[in-house]
């Protein structure tokens, strides 16, 4: 550990100089982040999560487990059509069935506007703009027709059984080679055109002296977290309270205010806990009709999707054809870089796969193609899911690039180095801070990657071929705008920090806990942190890997408001008197003079002298300007040993080392689990994950864990994690995101061990033994 121990303090060289000549206006809040370079202890601590305790006890309340007097439940009927009309239904046998409440289709639920969908509307959270029961319209197979409220759940499942719907069933679209007939578009993600063009790369792939050119395929994969999708709720006059496994409160309470006509601060979700989310945790159909069901009973209500529910209502990722071409010359510099191809959307959603992410910033290539076109399909509205885009898109460029290195006779790391851009290849703006180079030299080190031989098949131990395979790892740093925070000192230095954030597993609650005690000056037991209800401010989505930089900005704001509104109360007799909150900062639990700590006035004395018992500010985050001007990203080194038995076919994966460069790492224990867990999905994805569709009629055919495979404990290897921890002056307390970092380069890191195990490029995932005989 010794090459990272001195990478960090050459990064801590390159920080603290990027700062000094920062020009101010790139820097959230105008000026740079005292806690960028701060060495206070709380900050790299590896504190144990404090929702920890809670949720061994058994004691953390999930969404479907919030008690209501006079509870009723939900159960579902769904269509098992693709596309067409229903023609009848028939409820009559259900609504006499035993403790039955209320039997709802299109026919008698409440009017209610269709749902803003996210990526399209500012506050949209819906996966979908479809009209929920207002017609009798059929767009998907699996879409909810009928609901069935009773008394115990088990007496809904069984009275939904009872329901008979006929369809008049009209011609769809379930396959990808029907929707290609129908025409392609150029998509367009966060509201920008997923196309980019420089130079001509055609051309110059067409004159490189050496030069790869595949397509990639990637399938449709389901949301399964360990939670199901689950939601209570309940009217009280106007007035809807949502219990929600959700990772967007404030977006879904918008969004549920505009279906319903109401205002949204008459729309209350609550989400203290949510069992995993990865995109799907977001607004779907089952939200808007448990609360109309709610609202035409009388009585609170909950629905909780089945496994298959889950499947068939929730969209998760989409499929991928994708095309790289990489035209190089005899030293293995681009000249020609091509990533374009297809993905798969719904008429009513407006979220494609953006798979160039990654080409846009990782190679210096001297002529660019990038381009992401889109297709429509009857299907469930596809939606984020972990590293949407990077992830699939970094399977394909770099199984290109490994591709490349092997027909050159290059170590496809020193390809890797020998292609690394002075700056954004597509932007042209300088990178905020970049260490991929750095992170694979100490990752390569830690894997031993120079046992790897160059050539396929040259390693055996028994039955089982063994290679070696690296990728690179990318993802965007996002501050997406909405952020807000609410800080209540009082005079015992108690400070209560709330923001309408998310706990979803990922240890939110423990590192904003820490970076909030180091921002003021306090021990951690002496601060809480709030968050998972839309009444609280901002309007945060976990999402983006954005949340924690969002946070940290929102309580930055709130805590210069903080300082302000101290140094009123402290009056002349302080020995803060005349100062201004940019000249100031927390320390000890009190204020002091940014450069003389000696010039110090205790929290309780400022209150004291004032006569008041606590201070209240609110504040939002300033306008999310960084990434205008910088090109801000994470950065990950993957390395993958796997092992092909050659009687069978099977493959394996029997070591994953990642060596990342994301900034500042808040809490090392949080921050290796979340790095852990994001390459473990990549494995899943890799080797077993996906969607199986019947052609014929658009139904999902393995929508339970049985069939839809993903790691088991026996799957998973030793998965090591290392990181650099360099802050990024221009982001937040130096740190950028590190939720989705992890599965990107994964899948293509695992299919470049197998190539070097046994010579078989596999360019369709899942890579499953029957492509590898």
């Amino acid at each position: 550990m010794k090459i990272v121990q001195n990478i960090q303090k050459a990064g801590q060289a390159i920080m603290q100089k990027a700062i000094v000549h920062a020009p101010d206006r790139f820097i959230p809040g105008g000026r740079p982040d005292p806690l960028t370079s701060s060495d206070d202890a709380l900050i790299g601590a590896p504190l144990s999560r404090i929702d920890g305790p809670l949720k061994v006890k058994g004691e953390a309340q999930f969404a479907a487990e919030f008690p209501l007097a006079g509870m009723t439940h939900a159960a579902l009927v769904c269509s098992t059509v693709a596309k067409g009309r229903i023609a009848a239904i028939d409820s009559t046998a259900a609504e006499a069935a035993p403790g039955v409440v209320l039997v709802m289709t299109h026919r008698n639920a409440p009017k209610m506007a269709p749902p803003a969908v996210m990526m399209r509307e500012p506050l949209g959270a819906s996966g979908d703009d479809l009209p929920v029961f207002q017609d009798e319209r059929v767009h998907w197979n699996g879409q909810p027709v009928a609901l069935v409220l009773a008394e115990t759940r088990e007496q809904a499942d069984h009275a939904a059984s009872l329901v008979r719907v006929r369809y008049d069933i009209e011609d769809s679209v379930t396959t990808m080679e029907a929707a290609l007939a129908a025409g392609a578009e150029v998509a367009a993600f966060m509201g920008q055109p997923l196309q980019d063009i420089k130079g001509d790369a055609e051309a110059a792939l067409a004159a490189a002296a050496h030069r790869v050119d595949a397509v990639y395929r990637t399938p449709r994969q389901n949301h399964n977290a360990i939670e199901l999708h689950a939601v209570t709720v309940a009217w009280e006059g106007d007035t809807l309270q949502v219990h929600d496994a959700s990772q967007a409160v404030g977006n879904t309470a918008w969004t549920l205010a505009q279906v319903f006509g109401i205002k949204p601060e008459q729309v209350r979700v609550s989400s203290p806990f949510v069992g995993g989310g990865f995109g799907g945790k977001l607004l779907w159909q089952h939200h808007i009709l448990a609360a109309a069901a709610a609202r035409l009973s009388g009585r609170p209500v909950r629905l909780m999707l089945s496994r298959a529910g889950v499947c068939r209502l929730v969209g998760g990722r989409s499929l991928t054809a994708q095309r790289v071409a990489i035209g190089a010359d005899r030293d293995g510099r681009f000249g020609a870089l091509i990533h374009a191809g297809m993905t798969v959307m719904t008429e009513h959603n407006a979220f494609p796969e953006p798979f160039i992410h990654n080409a846009r910033c990782l190679y210096a290539a001297r002529t660019m193609k990038l381009e992401v076109k889109t297709v429509t399909m009857d299907m469930v509205a596809n939606v984020a899911m972990r590293a949407p885009g990077e992830s699939v898109g970094s399977f394909a460029l770099e199984s290109a690039v490994d591709e490349l290195a092997d027909q050159l006779g290059i170590d496809p790391i020193v390809l890797r180095r020998r292609n690394e851009p002075v700056q954004d290849p597509t932007k042209g703006t300088p990178f905020s801070s970049r260490h991929l180079i750095e992170a694979y030299r100490a990752g390569a080190q830690a894997f031993g990657w120079q046992e790897r031989h160059a050539k396929p098949g040259m390693r055996q131990e028994g039955e089982w071929l063994v290679g070696l395979g690296c990728a690179s790892a990318v993802f965007p740093y996002y501050r997406m705008d909405g952020g807000a925070a609410r800080i209540v000192l009082d005079r015992d230095g108690h400070a209560r920090v709330t923001v309408a954030g998310h706990e979803m597993g990922m240890g939110t609650a423990t590192a904003q806990t820490q970076l909030s005690a180091a921002r003021l000056g306090l021990p951690l037991d002496k601060v809480s942190f709030g968050y998972g209800d839309s009444t609280m401010p901002g309007t945060v989505m976990a999402g983006g890997s954005q949340q924690t930089a969002v946070i940290a900005a929102a309580v930055r704001a709130a805590h210069g408001e903080l300082c302000a509104e101290l140094l009123k109360l402290a009056g002349r007799e302080s020995p803060l008197a005349g100062l201004k909150a940019e000249q100031v900062r927390s320390r000890d639990g009190g204020l002091c003079k940014s450069d003389d700590a000696e010039r110090w006035e205790s929290y309780a004395d400022i209150l004291a002298r004032a006569g008041r018992d606590e201070v209240d500010v609110m504040a939002e985050a300033p306008a999310a300007l960084e990434s205008q001007h910088w090109s801000m990203h994470s950065y990950g080194a993957i390395f993958c040993e796997a092992r092909v038995n050659v009687v069978t076919g099977e493959p394996r994966v029997t070591r994953l080392l990642g060596s990342f460069d994301c900034g500042r790492i808040l809490n090392p224990k949080t921050a290796a689990s979340q790095l852990r867990g994001g390459m473990i999905m990549g494995l899943g994805a890799a080797l077993m994950e996906e969607t199986h569709v019947d052609g014929r009629n658009g139904r999902i055919a393995n929508p339970s864990l049985s069939e839809y495979h993903v790691p088991a404990h026996l799957d998973v290897p030793q998965v090591e994690v290392m990181w650099l921890d360099i802050p990024d002056p221009h982001a937040p307390a130096g740190m950028r995101g590190i939720g989705e970092i992890g599965i990107t380069g994964t899948m293509a890191a695992i299919a470049n061990a197998i190539y070097n195990a046994c010579g078989k490029r596999v360019r369709e995932l899942p890579i499953t033994l029957d492509k590898l005989l």
